[in-house]
């Protein structure tokens, strides 16, 4: 049986924690944030964690997780 393949995209977006959840950056940040107030930039800093519905979706694109 041949080893399964990672999506390589998904690995560089995503990131498995300890506990099996799933971390990621939120979207929104790149530009035009001049139209957005302050509160909605500070909250949306850092990462975030993935819901409960999408987490089996992306762990089978991470089989081996992310280092």
């Amino acid at each position: 049986m041949p080893k399964m393949k990672t999506k390589k995209a998904a690995a560089k977006r995503f990131k498995i924690t300890a506990t099996g959840k799933i971390k990621h950056g939120v979207a929104g940040k790149r530009h035009r944030l001049m139209s957005h107030n302050a509160k909605y930039i500070r909250t949306n800093r850092g990462t975030s964690v993935a819901s409960d519905a999408d987490t089996p979706r992306i762990k089978s694109w991470l089989p081996y997780g992310t280092k």
